[in-house]
């Protein structure tokens, strides 16, 4: 089958290798001057770590990852610990990885290449209408991000509304143990993880009224940065104070489509399911799509195999893009006594039950589209 695939990013080329390794006729479409990716850290939980092992990825990301042991809740302005989910203990058959998201677009690139693809840079694509694939082509895939054209041909331009929340990222010198650490104030939160080559990630959000633009290429002063962070412990100082450079985004909550497919076009990633960052599924669920594509293309002809994809996708990103969106109010709490008990709560769990607010989230990471 000949398929375009509009979007050079971690949906994009996973659908190529994925498409390109049972022998599909595979042209990536990027409109970008070239392949890269500017971005920070991510983090691949265990339901997308089965994709690219299964997609024989895991070995070469093994030198440019690092496996996570530990997922750490601290009060962000006292610095006190809360919950601490041990993976390496309690979930030692699954697999966490930090990764800078350059490395995962290189090794994705080299994987897709070696596949059979071929991915073309200044190639703008427009789609046809009435969701036809392009002249030539048996199908468009549309890996082509938050303001997907392809969407806009297939369902309906996604028409999103600002949660009240921003978010910078950042990456400054640093190592550590390899923990996810989250540490929580009032109506804002950081996240912090250790990235190969001596680098440490942070991502941090805050409730404000004040729009920000979407999008992960807009420079901010460092200084808002600490600013909104001020009143946070001094490990987390310590860390802003070491932030040269930083990037701001408006975070914006996005419906997932009704409609995924329309004759010879179909949607993958976030052109179908923006999610907000806080469960760090976004490159999860797209790696999950493009297994499941290239999965029901290979057992039906297109007219069956887009509905089944559907079928199979749709439901899964909602419940886990919901999850994400209420997740951002249980990080925010801030009435005190509301997250004094909140936080008792949690380390009463933690005392007693150690495994179970690990286990709560089985649905999500072992979730296991290759043995579907």
């Amino acid at each position: 089958m000949k398929t375009t695939i509009v979007g050079a990013g971690i949906g994009g080329l996973t659908a190529a290798v994925a498409l390109a390794r049972i022998g599909h006729d595979v042209r990536v479409a990027e409109k970008a001057p070239q392949i890269a990716e500017v971005g920070a850290g991510i983090q691949l939980s265990p339901n997308g770590m089965a994709v690219l092992r299964n997609l024989g990825i895991g070995d070469a990301l093994e030198s440019f990852s690092i496996r996570a042991e530990a997922v750490r809740l601290i009060d962000g302005p006292s610095g006190k610990p809360v919950l601490t989910l041990d993976l390496a203990k309690d979930a030692a058959d699954l697999e966490w990885r930090f990764i800078h998201r350059a490395r995962l677009i290189d090794i994705l690139h080299s994987a897709a290449e070696s596949a059979g693809a071929r991915i073309e840079v200044n190639s703008y694509i427009e789609p046809p209408a009435a969701g036809a694939a392009l002249d030539g082509d048996d199908l468009l895939i549309g890996a082509d991000g938050l303001h997907s054209k392809v969407r806009a041909r297939v369902d309906e331009a996604s028409k999103p509304f600002f949660t009240r929340q921003v978010a910078w990222r950042a990456v400054i010198p640093g190592d550590g143990a390899p923990v996810v650490e989250v540490h929580m104030g009032p109506g804002r939160h950081l996240v912090s993880y250790p990235l190969v080559g001596g680098l440490r990630n942070i991502v941090a959000v805050e409730e404000r009224m004040g729009w920000a633009e979407e999008g992960w290429s807009h420079e901010d002063h460092p200084a808002n940065l600490r600013g909104a962070f001020e009143g946070f412990s001094p490990r987390v100082q310590g860390w802003l104070e070491q932030v040269e450079s930083c990037f701001l985004w408006g975070l914006f909550r996005h419906r997932v489509a009704d409609r995924w497919h329309s004759g010879g076009q179909v949607l993958l990633g976030d052109a179908a399911h923006p999610s907000l960052p806080f469960l760090a599924q976004g490159a999860n669920l797209a790696l999950e799509d493009a297994w499941v594509l290239a999965d029901c293309l290979a057992k039906d002809e297109v007219d069956a195999a887009l509905p089944n994809y559907q079928n199979v996708r749709r439901a899964r990103a909602i419940r886990v893009t919901d999850a994400a969106t209420k997740n951002a109010r249980n990080y925010h709490l801030r009435f005190p006594p509301l997250r004094s008990a909140a936080h008792s709560a949690l380390r009463l769990v933690s005392a007693i039950a150690p495994k179970r607010p690990l286990t709560s989230f089985d649905w999500l990471y072992r979730y296991d589209v290759t043995k579907l």
